[in-house]
């Protein structure tokens, strides 16, 4: 999930049913228990940000099966918000039973792993390895339970794209947007030569599926010294996407009134699309007809965003919180999370679902997004290196490309004073 950039709140209540998975009609029962050690009524607390697809239905098969239980979810308004309260209350008092984080959160995590109480062994082997390892600390305690992962493909308008002349029938359009980052921009030069208007949404968007397939973008992985403002590949993005942003991109950074309201008035033609990038747009342009997805990403596979479930050791129903966690990241939960938000499991039972596989989505044109996004998740070959810098330097790097989207600071000047940023970090 994410990142500064990542999924937002705002209208997640309109999302819900895109996919038209089935109902899943075994495994997935919540497991019946007395829950509340003390034989009494335990209230649960849920924190997270943006839509994990723990719907009110979802939670209420829970309680159904757990009447001791009841479990209440608070959603932050944005993931920003919802990192800062982690960060602040973790080790004190404060924090929900049960604390989502995201994927970029993780560095700073992992120096506070005592401070979360530990997956317990038996579940270990129930995601993606890479998955498991980027939250497992040095005495191997595994401290989150893996939620989503963000395989992304590209989201695209097939009625502007008639508009403009070019394709639009997906796999059509996945031919034509093949090759490399130059080659998705050599596809918008002919896009808005033709229609005059915007291919793609904002310099930030794009940029962060680009930095995503760089193996060690801001940090040293041996010597943990930021050797972002030193290492080519990312000043080469940056360029590359301000370059393109100039005619291309629709100067509307990602989760602003505006964004949103350019998801259903064609103000750009074309996005990245992770999977929960999925309900963000269909909860958000509901009337809207012409949204696809093509079974592509320039420059092969990328991931975007991912998130866990972690429990605060120092709550006060830590067992109890356990459990829901370990259902809630159960296959058949997060099969039900993707059906409700597109956010996409990150369990390999769930990954061979013959549900998950044959899932479509209706209102991206009835799109095969089980296999596409699975095709895309094993197109990814980068786990980029993330250490406990990445959040800040990324984040100043967002603001670096907002600048020049906004006519602030011209392209050096920018990147001048995301240098000096950088080097007071630390």
């Amino acid at each position: 999930m994410t990142v500064k950039l990542s999924r937002r709140t705002k209208a997640i209540a309109a999302v819900a049913g895109a996919a038209s998975i089935a109902i899943i009609a075994a495994g997935c029962a919540p497991s019946s228990d007395d829950s509340g050690s003390d034989g009494g009524k335990v209230e649960l607390t849920v924190a997270t940000f943006n839509d994990f697809g723990y719907t009110d239905e979802l939670l209420q098969e829970y309680m159904d099966a757990n009447p001791n239980v009841k479990v209440v979810q608070n959603v932050a308004a944005t993931s920003n918000d919802a990192r800062a309260n982690y960060f602040q209350k973790l080790g004190k008092k404060g924090l929900a039973d049960v604390e989502a984080i995201e994927v970029d959160w993780l560095p700073e995590v992992m120096q506070y792993s005592d401070l979360l109480a530990p997956v317990p062994a038996d579940l270990k082997d129930r995601w993606l390895d890479w998955k498991t390892a980027a939250a497992t600390d040095a005495d191997d305690n595994l401290i989150g339970y893996g939620t989503d992962i963000g395989p992304e493909g590209v989201c695209y308008r097939s009625d502007l794209f008639a508009a403009a002349g070019l394709p639009t029938d997906r796999e059509e359009v996945a031919k034509l947007l093949d090759g490399d980052w130059a080659k998705y921009f050599e596809v918008g030069a002919q896009y808005t030569a033709a229609t005059g208007t915007a291919f793609f949404d904002s310099a930030g968007g794009t940029y962060q599926g680009m930095i995503n397939q760089v193996e060690a973008a801001y940090e040293d992985p041996d010597s943990g010294d930021i050797t972002a403002t030193t290492n080519p590949e990312v000043e080469e993005l940056y360029n590359q996407v301000l370059d393109a942003s100039a005619t291309q991109s629709a100067h509307l950074g990602q989760w602003s009134d505006d964004w949103f309201a350019g998801l259903s008035n064609g103000a750009f033609a074309t996005m990245l699309c992770p999977g929960w990038m999925l309900g963000v747009i269909s909860g958000n342009a509901e009337d809207v007809t012409g949204w696809d997805i093509a079974n592509t990403f320039p420059n092969g596979g990328g991931n975007w965003g991912g998130s866990y479930l972690t429990v605060p050791a120092n709550g006060a129903n830590v067992e109890e919180a356990q459990k829901l966690a370990d259902w809630l990241t159960a296959p058949e939960q997060q099969v039900k999370a993707f059906e409700n938000a597109g956010t996409f499991p990150s369990q390999n039972d769930a990954l061979t679902s013959d549900t998950l596989l044959g899932s479509t989505n209706e209102y991206f044109n009835n799109a095969p997004v089980g296999q596409i996004l699975t095709d895309r998740a094993n197109a990814i070959t980068v786990a980029p290196f993330k250490g406990p810098f990445y959040f800040q330097v990324n984040d100043a790097m967002q603001q670096a490309l907002t600048r020049v989207e906004d006519g602030t600071q011209d392209k050096k000047a920018s990147w001048d004073q995301w240098v000096s940023e950088v080097e007071a970090i630390g």
